[in-house]
């Protein structure tokens, strides 16, 4: 059998199998060759790395070659794999990928990863200087943001209903967190987003309400700029992001 008769015989048995999960979520997978392919629906179903790798995807890619590099990112096949998948496949494909992204996701309080469990920070007011050096340092830079989510989310200690324990922090090697749900980090983002607003509220409010001295109002001016840098910053990600803040 020649070559050209063998890869249209694979190109002929590559199929795609709908499966529906329970809370109606749809799972795609794909079989081709010696590659399964399978299709996320859900951004916890995909991880930091992997966002983080198609963030550094150069400028001036085709809308053909971002697709390719998508699908083989998120689904994690070879470009080899995903160049003899149908055109028409692909479309599906990348459409579902891109509807993923419209997700609102909230924050989590707690996520396992491999085995381990992790825990939010139970009370950002007992957060010590150095974490919130490292989260605001971190939290912006998607190149080190996993540094934040280390910050945020550590391993819990223990736990009693509903409430937990996490190991204290120490500033070290993050790769790990890599791994964890996309969902995840974009929750926590969101919280803090949430947060910055409200802050930016109260502090209006209380200028309105309040008579304050020049010296007050300037640190509270040069406070708010900083916190709407920020909050603009968040604003941006989640636009790029297509997420809604409704």
């Amino acid at each position: 059998m020649g070559i050209a008769t063998q890869n249209a015989t694979i190109l002929q048995r590559a199929f795609i199998a709908l499966f529906l999960f329970p809370k109606n979520l749809l799972y795609i997978r794909y079989i081709y060759m010696k590659y399964e392919l399978n299709v996320p629906t859900n951004l916890n179903e995909i991880t930091l790395g992997q966002y983080q790798q198609y963030l550094k995807l150069p400028e001036g890619l085709t809308e053909n070659q971002v697709a390719l590099k998508m699908v083989g990112i998120f689904c994690q096949v070879p470009d080899t794999v995903v160049r003899n998948i149908k055109a028409a496949d692909i479309q599906t494909i990348v459409a579902t990928l891109t509807k993923m992204f419209e997700d609102t996701p909230e924050l989590t309080r707690e996520f396992k990863l491999n085995g381990k469990r992790y825990g939010f920070i139970p009370n950002l007011d007992d957060m010590s200087f150095g974490e919130y050096i490292d989260i605001d340092t971190y939290l912006g830079d998607w190149d080190n943001i996993e540094k934040a989510m280390a910050v945020l989310y550590r391993p819990v200690q223990g736990s009693y209903d509903k409430l937990y324990n996490i190991e204290p922090y120490e500033a070290k090697d993050a790769l790990e967190y890599k791994h964890m749900p996309l969902g995840v980090v974009l929750g926590s983002i969101i919280f803090f987003y949430n947060l910055g607003s409200e802050l930016c509220q109260v502090m209006m409010d209380y200028s309105l309400k309040e008579e304050i001295t020049l010296q007050q109002k300037q640190t509270l001016e040069q406070s708010g700029v900083g916190i709407n840098q920020y909050t603009a910053w968040l604003t941006e990600t989640l636009q790029d992001l297509k997420i809604s803040l409704n």
